[in-house]
This record gives structure tokens, C-alpha cells and sequence, in this order.
């Protein structure tokens, strides 16, 4: 029976462009998703452009451009991005459209009658040179707990959560100068009473990664804080509430929601129930970087509880730590980056795609350098895979007319073909790509050594025979590993599938005697190393 899988992928800040690090924090959705539509489940990969908030307001001032302008500009290139390196979202959207804004809107209107949100007044950030209110996270100044420098939302150095009028030495982050504190009533959602349903959660998935299970158990033992909803803004969402005509719902309350609101825009195109997306007996993977977890295992879940509809809540968090570039932090202010609109056509995407995920960031800090990706991808994918595939259609092409040979399928490689795809499957379902594409590859390199150790070279004039049944078995490689690779390598996969004719499904597939090869090409180039 088909499962209803809803994978979201976190949404990027339409205020500036893609680098690798959110590449690396975005891509096991795609592979996730790839996977479950190979196995038959019915399949909601959705995420968006993050159009909202002062980051893009800010950039739309330094460029003398409307926010509209800006984040529009940025979503066209996000999705050229996302294009051509393989992601296939079902719907790639972005929070400025009207579908998204028509959900929040009423999403947030039954919210505002539950037990959970109440209005209060609260001192706010007000920067007097820049004429306005501040989010948090546009306030620094010095943690009153560690001491180190710290954001009004969140100390990064001790991970403490914040309020912004007990920040010492508080600064705007536009101007420099110290804000004042001025009185506004806002709407406030009770994550505090929500603790009992929010424990139960994270106690009931410790599957979860790791990062994800510590630091939300550390805000619970810590202690929650109730969030406001709404904010003195002019560039976001209308607060569907009387009285609050001028002000914005929060960021944060509106774009975690564009799960739903892209999950029931598919669901409308596809003739589908949304509800079924959203109800019991569904799977949601939830794909983001660490710094993501408390959206996805509070905010979100607090959201949804509170609202009443009875939502399916979290069930998969795969949170990548971070990956640094040449040893150093990725700096976008310092434009110490690899932009990914700078990359595309000048490699492979399935290159970048497999050292994002044999190298990624899975459950450690790794670090990206242009020389160890060169050097990965030439020994890994066109030394060993890439070789394989060269090898075996080249001496077909050459000996054989192009046909696959005669042969008997080797019990030894049949097994292994059949354990890569229950292990890999596994290990993919679970969040562990990084593990899933090494099994893989265990597979590519006893392929090579399969080759090697019954010599065609020399059998086909020694012993023709067995020289066909050696190239028989290779076909066989090939057409699985190209099954077994489709979720991470989707464009050679493609390519080999079509020469095969195969399907896409996640099974065991054979090729059969005298069937004629196409015209291959070389899967990998070399890159060079300079």
C-alpha cells in the first residue's frame, strides 16, 4: 500500500544567493524523496524561498529596490540552482505568492482562538537613526550568560535562548548605535504550556539525529519561552486580527507553515486530499542544518498543536551539521563562499551532488575543498564507477556488436545485488545517506575487482564462453548499481537506465541476452586538479 511522504526541504533567505553549505544541508531531501518514489510511496517533496523578514528588507535598501524586487531575483536563481543540480521538488515556491500568504492568513485566524495565544505589551527594539523596530536577531550585544558576543534571539557561543532587553552593550546591527526599548502589544503563542505534548515528542522519535534529540531536549530542561506571533513590520504577512492593521505575523510563524501551504497547492494540481498529506499513517522528513533544529522540533510542533486541526507532527529530523570551506567558516559577508550560480556548467551537478553526500556534514563538521572534491570524484566516480561502465560497453561495442552476451547470472553477485538494495533502502529511509551511498560503492568496487579477476581480455580468445558470461554479469552490475544509484546520482543514472530500458523502480533488474546497446558515452570526466 502506497505511504503518503511528505519531504521538506528548509527554506533558503531570498536576500542573497545559494552557497555549498546550503547545499549541503538541503540534498538528502532529494535523495530521500527520489528514493520513496522509487519504492511506490506517494511522494510531497516541497520548500520555497524564504521572501519575508528584515534580512531581504535590508537588502532591499542597500540596492535601492523594492523587497518584492529583491526576493523575486533571488527566487528565479534559486530555482535555476535547484534545477540544475537534480532537486526534484514537487513544488518549489516561495513565501511572497498568494497561495502561501491565503494559508497563513487562515491558518493563523483559528489559531488566535486558542487556549495557547494571548495578546501582551513587552518593550521592543527600536533603533531611533534607522526609524524602526528591530527583530531579534537584527539586536547584538553580550550574552548575560557566557558573556560572549551574542544575536537578541540566541547566544551561538553557549546556545542559550535570548531576550533582546537582556542583552549588555545591545547595538543595531544596521547602524551601530544602541536601541531603545519602547512598549507593543502583540499576540503570543503559550509554548510554555505546550511542553508536556513537545517532550512526548522528541521522546517518541529518538531515532531523531543526534544533534536534533540534544539540543531540543536542552531547550526543554532549560526551560521554554513563549513567542511573539506578530511584529512591528512593514514586509510580511497581514496580521488577520483587529487591531493589529499595521503590524506583520512574525517570520518565523508564517514560513515553517509553507510546509502545508506547498503540501496543499500539490495536493490541488494532483486531484489529491491534502489532509491525507497531514493525517495519521504518514511520514514526514523535515531537511535542514542545524541551526534549524528549534523551528522543526518546537516552533513547528508548537504551531501545529496549538492550531487544533489535529496535523501530523515531525516524525523524521535530519539535521546536517555544518561544512566549512578550506578549513574556515563559511562567510557570506566576507564572500568567503562558493556560490552555487558560479558552478553550474562548470561540473558534473552528479560530482557535486556525490561529495555532498560521501563527505557531507552527516553528524560532524566536515570541511569542502575544490582539491579533495577533484580528487574524490576522480578516483570514486570516474576511476571506479565511471571505469566499470567505460570498460564493460566499450569491449561489447568492440567484440561483441554491441550486444549483451550469453551468461548465467553468478550467484555471488546476485546476493550482493539483492543485499545493496535491503541495506541501501535502510539505511536511505533512516536518514543515513552517507552509509547508504558507501554500501553502494562497496558494490562498485567488487564490480571492478569482478572484471579484473576474470580477465576478458584474455578469455575471449581463451575461452569465448566464459569471457560471455563475465560481460553477461557486468551488464547486470551496471543496470543495478544504475537503480541503486538514481536517488544520488540522478543524471548518470538516467542515462544508463536508457541504454538498459529499464525502469526506475527500487529492484533487482536483469538486461537479456542479445539485447542491443546503444551508442554509450563516458559517464565522469577527470576534473583537473589545478
Amino acid at each position: 500500500m502506497k505511504q503518503k511522504i511528505l519531504v521538506g526541504g528548509a527554506w533558503p533567505y531570498a536576500n542573497g544567493s545559494l552557497h555549498i553549505g546550503h547545499i549541503a544541508g538541503l540534498l538528502p531531501g532529494d535523495v530521500i524523496a527520489r528514493y520513496h518514489r522509487a519504492i511506490g510511496n506517494d511522494v510531497y517533496y516541497v520548500s520555497g524561498s524564504d521572501c519575508h523578514g528584515t534580512p531581504v528588507t535590508i537588502r532591499a535598501r542597500q540596492e535601492d529596490k523594492t523587497p518584492g524586487e529583491i526576493s523575486d531575483s533571488y527566487h528565479e536563481e534559486f530555482c535555476r540552482c535547484f534545477e540544475w543540480l537534480g532537486f526534484s521538488y514537487d513544488l518549489y515556491g516561495k513565501t511572497s505568492e498568494k497561495l502561501h500568504r491565503d494559508f497563513v492568513r487562515e491558518f493563523h485566524e483559528k489559531l488566535y482562538t486558542s487556549e495557547y495565544v494571548y495578546e501582551k505589551s513587552s518593550p521592543q527594539s527600536f533603533c531611533s537613526h534607522c526609524g524602526q523596530f528591530l527583530p531579534d536577531r537584527y539586536v547584538e550585544g553580550i550574552c548575560p550568560v557566557c558573556k560572549k558576543e551574542a544575536r537578541g534571539d540566541q547566544c551561538d557561543s553557549c546556545g542559550s535562548v535570548l531576550d533582546t532587553e537582556h542583552l549588555l552593550e545591545p547595538k543595531c546591527m544596521l547602524c551601530g548605535n544602541t536601541p531603545e526599548f519602547r512598549e507593543s502589544k502583540h499576540l503570543y503563542l503559550r509554548v510554555t504550556g505546550l511542553k508536556e505534548q513537545l517532550e512526548q515528542l522528541v521522546h517518541s522519535h529518538p531515532n531523531w539525529r543526534k544533534n536534533a534529540v540534544q539540543l531540543t531536549k536542552r531547550y526543554l530542561s532549560e526551560g521554554l519561552r513563549d513567542r511573539a506571533l506578530t511584529r512591528d513590520l512593514d514586509w510580511g504577512i497581514g496580521v488577520p486580527y483587529p487591531g493589529y492593521e499595521s503590524k506583520k505575523i512574525y517570520i518565523w510563524a508564517e514560513n515553517v507553515l509553507g510546509y502545508l501551504s506547498m503540501s496543499k497547492e500539490a495536493a490541488r494540481v494532483r486531484g489529491e486530499d491534502f489532509k491525507a498529506i497531514w493525517g495519521k499513517g504518514a511520514r514526514h522528513y523535515y531537511i535542514h542544518a542545524k541551526d534549524n533544529i528549534p523551528f522543526h522540533t518546537i516552533i513547528l510542533p508548537s504551531l501545529l498543536i496549538a492550531q487544533g486541526d489535529d496535523y501530523h507532527l515531525p516524525d523524521e529530523i535530519i539535521s546536517n551539521e555544518y561544512l566549512t570551506l578550506d578549513g574556515r567558516k563559511i562567510s557570506t559577508s566576507k564572500n568567503h563562499a562558493i556560490w552555487v550560480k558560479d558552478i553550474i556548467g562548470k561540473y558534473n551537478p552528479d560530482a557535486i551532488r556525490y561529495f555532498m553526500i560521501a563527505n557531507g556534514p552527516e553528524k560532524r563538521d566536515t570541511d569542502f575543498s575544490l582539491y579533495e572534491f577533484a580528487k574524490s570524484c576522480n578516483s570514486e566516480l570516474a576511476g571506479a564507477y565511471g571505469n566499470f561502465v567505460n570498460r564493460t560497453l566499450v569491449f561489447l561495442h568492440k567484440y561483441y556488436g554491441g550486444r549483451v552476451t550469453k551468461g548465467n547470472l553468478d550467484k555471488v553477485i546476485e546476493e550482493k545485488m539483492k543485499e545493496s538494495f535491503i541495506i541501501a533502502g535502510n539505511l536511505i529511509e533512516g536518514g543515513e545517506l552517507k552509509e547508504a551511498l558507501e554500501k553502494i560503492f562497496e558494490l562498485v568496487r567488487f564490480s571492478n575487482k569482478y572484471f579484473d579477476s576474470k580477465a576478458p581480455w584474455l578469455t575471449r580468445t581463451e575461452n569465448n564462453s566464459e569471457c560471455e558470461d563475465t560481460l553477461y554479469n557486468c551488464v547486470q552490475l551496471i543496470a543495478n548499481l544504475g537503480v541503486l544509484l538514481a536517488p544520488f546520482l540522478p543524471f548518470s543514472s538516467e542515462k544508463i537506465l536508457e541504454w538498459l530500458k529499464l525502469k526506475s523502480t527500487w529492484e533487482i533488474q536483469y538486461v537479456l541476452p542479445g539485447f542491443q546497446l546503444p551508442e554509450s558515452e563516458i559517464l565522469f570526466t577527470r576534473i583537473d586538479n589545478s
